[in-house]
């Protein structure tokens, strides 16, 4: 049996998840076992987030596998176990589970992402090969005052 139903609200990580109302394609097989309806299958729908490195927009596709057995009555079934409710089942949090398990933690635009510069915020792959700051040691910071220009000059 193949459908496509809109994505429940909050669906991801906090770089990347799948869009609110964005069609999730579900492939699934709905088979009759002793204790239940076993459910398996695939499920694919859109990504959106943004890259951990330079903060970009990111969007890509996931396809997760899905299984769970959905027992007949609460006699057969232990406490975490999911039920039919009559010739109903709620496979959202089977779903919900295998995406973000899925996700990955820290998405990026692309492998060779150089990110933002510590120091100005720039985009690295931008800003170019020589792209540099001038770095002072802070134990000597205090010492940057007591030399003007016109020391340096009559120095040369």
């Amino acid at each position: 049996m193949t459908l496509t139903l809109p994505a429940p609200a909050d669906l991801g990580v906090d770089m990347i998840g799948v869009p609110k109302d964005a069609d999730v394609e579900l492939d699934l097989r709905l088979e009759a076992v002793m204790e239940g309806v076993l459910v398996s299958g695939t499920a694919h729908s859109p990504l959106a987030g943004e890259c951990a490195r330079c903060l970009d927009p990111v969007s890509s596709e996931i396809e997760v596998g899905l299984q769970e057995l959905f027992f007949y009555s609460d006699e057969d079934a232990s406490e975490d176990d999911s039920l039919l409710d009559g010739e109903l089942f709620d496979l959202e949090p089977t779903f919900r589970d295998a995406v973000v398990l899925a996700l990955p933690l820290s998405p990026v635009c692309g492998d060779d992402c150089q990110g933002l510069c510590p120091e100005c915020g720039i985009k690295l792959a931008e800003a170019g090969d020589d792209h540099r700051h001038e770095k002072i040691d802070a134990r000597w910071a205090s010492l940057q005052g007591l030399i003007s220009d016109k020391d340096n000059d009559q120095e040369k």
